[in-house]
């Protein structure tokens, strides 16, 4: 391990393994040595020694000067964290710090610099409530290296965290305000949260990773429909156009794909809309019982529908809840001002069913060159084309030169994919995840 104050950091040494019992890694400030039994030399026939010799270990396996030592630390973490501005102030100098000796590492992952700033002041934060509780400190370093893995950041990346740390404290401090003991209580903190970061990133190839997520805001569109923002405690990566499975705690076990969107390169929020057949089930959970507070988790993002980096123009098609992918995409060339032109047709069977078109109209204003055109095929269509989604598409333009990209239930996209072939559309420039 090497240290983590100072500029003479050595590399690090092997990364912990999977298979077998761990090694003991390096004592916490104040680990006990175990006492030698003082029976162990003593083989004397029919002599059993007494129970109250030998020694008593608490319920939860901690020795009482562990959690002596455990509180001191925490309160020279804490004080030293107050005195050096508090969290939210020490993580700004700690990002800027960390940005100018890796540049690469904060355009990994996901947010604004200062949504990631305010990621970095929750978990100084979470650490000084939970550094007295080892197990729970494993845990989230454990998950935390696993989310920083699946974002493409690697351990030597994280080598100079912990002189980082050390002067983002130091600049936030009264002359003379940096003492022994807070260097001390970082150094040991940080090397522990290292190794365990550093095998959660290990661990992330072989085992499935999720993140928690916070309700942050919901809304019912529609009778069966809401639209949900989630928060994930931890950085999670997405690109437009992709989907996730949801887990909710009334239905452990049951995970249930959903198309994201959002902004992954401004903040750390995901949006899903989903639509519920009945009261039961995940989605059923997250259209009629679940509110802004409740907590769901998300494994990682999945398919393979994203846009070129450049080339021909767009041709979005989707139908009913299909359209947030495409809504993403969208997103996406906004954020980026694509000079493409893109087209997106949203067929929907009614005017009640266009839940989000405010939204995505506001989107296609942002871009460059796009257009929303809804398509109703029952009822009164008001201002927008009425009819089947496909005669809508023929009837606008000829599409033989663009990529396409195709969202909605299984029927729709087989039957889209077909009209489209028949308009001329190449199969290998037909865009859309396997129907699930």
């Amino acid at each position: 391990m090497p240290p983590v104050f100072g500029s003479s950091t050595e590399p690090i040494s092997g990364i912990p393994g999977l298979g077998g019992p761990r090694p003991p890694g390096p004592q916490w400030p104040g680990d006990p040595v175990q006492a030698p039994n003082p029976f162990a030399a003593v083989r004397m026939p029919g002599l059993v020694p007494p129970v109250s010799a030998r020694p008593v270990q608490p319920a939860d396996g901690m020795d009482p000067a562990d959690e002596v030592a455990l509180r001191d630390l925490v309160r020279l973490i804490g004080s030293s964290l107050s005195l050096a501005g508090g969290p939210a102030e020490v993580a700004g100098r700690l990002r800027a710090a960390l940005a100018q000796a890796q540049p690469a590492l904060f355009a990994q992952l996901p947010g604004s610099p200062a949504v990631q700033a305010d990621q970095l002041a929750e978990a100084l934060t979470w650490l000084v409530q939970h550094l007295d509780q080892p197990p729970a400190l494993v845990t989230a370093c454990g998950r935390l290296g696993a989310a920083l893995a699946e974002c493409g950041v690697l351990p030597q990346q994280l080598q100079l965290a912990g002189a980082a740390l050390a002067e983002a404290m130091r600049a936030g401090m009264a002359a003379n305000g940096w003492r022994q003991d807070f260097d001390q209580a970082w150094r040991s903190t940080w090397q522990h949260a290292y190794e365990w970061i550093v095998h959660g990133m290990t661990t992330a190839a072989y085992q499935p990773v999720f993140w928690t997520a916070v309700v942050v805001g919901h809304e019912r569109r529609r009778d069966d429909l809401a639209v949900l923002w989630l928060r994930p405690y931890l950085p999670m990566p997405f690109r437009p156009g992709q989907f996730a499975r949801i887990e909710v705690d009334e239905q452990p076990g049951v995970w249930r794909p959903y198309s994201l969107t959002g902004a992954p390169w401004r903040d750390n929020v995901v949006e899903l809309h989903v639509r519920a057949k009945s009261h039961s089930g995940v989605s059923g959970t997250l259209v009629y019982q679940t509110a802004v507070g409740d907590r769901v988790r998300i494994a990682r993002a999945e398919g393979e529908m994203g846009l070129p980096e450049s080339g021909r123009d767009l041709l979005m098609i989707a139908g009913d809840t299909g359209v947030v992918p495409l809504k993403a995409l969208l997103t996406e060339l906004a954020a980026t001002g694509d000079p493409r032109s893109a087209v997106l047709f949203w067929g929907v069977r009614n005017l009640s069913e266009l839940y989000d078109i405010d939204a995505i109209t506001e989107i296609a204003h942002a871009c460059r060159r796009a257009t929303v055109v809804p398509v109703i095929s029952e009822g009164e269509a008001g201002p927008y084309a009425s009819g089947l989604v496909t005669d809508a598409v023929a009837a606008y333009g000829e599409w033989s030169g663009h990529e396409v990209y195709l969202a909605g239930p299984p029927l729709m996209l087989a039957a889209t994919s077909l009209a489209l072939q028949e308009l001329g559309v190449a199969a290998e420039r037909i865009h859309h995840d396997p129907p699930g």
